[in-house]
């Protein structure tokens, strides 16, 4: 493979690792908004009360929490295995 292929290939890599995160973070901002929206909105209305704020704000702490909790486990055990291949 000549230098310029190389190139393209990596540039190619590149945007679908891209394109990957971008759909990554959008599926975990729709399962954040859906699930806190379902758990603290009882009864819809034009506005959302003082409550509810508080209850979406700390359900999104949470949600965020939990998620890179899970990414930095799962890195480490991506990582081991890894290790332990080689």
């Amino acid at each position: 493979m000549d230098p310029e292929e190389r190139r393209q290939q990596q540039q190619m890599l590149q945007q679908m690792k891209q394109q990957i995160a971008i759909a990554n973070a959008q599926e975990l901002l729709y399962n954040m908004s859906t699930k806190c929206f379902q758990k603290c909105v009882t009864r819809p209305r034009e506005s959302l009360d003082a409550q509810e704020k508080k209850c979406i704000g700390m359900c999104m702490d949470r949600f965020m929490e939990s998620y890179r909790l899970v990414s930095h486990t799962y890195g480490h055990r991506l990582q081991r295995e890894r290790n332990r291949m080689h």
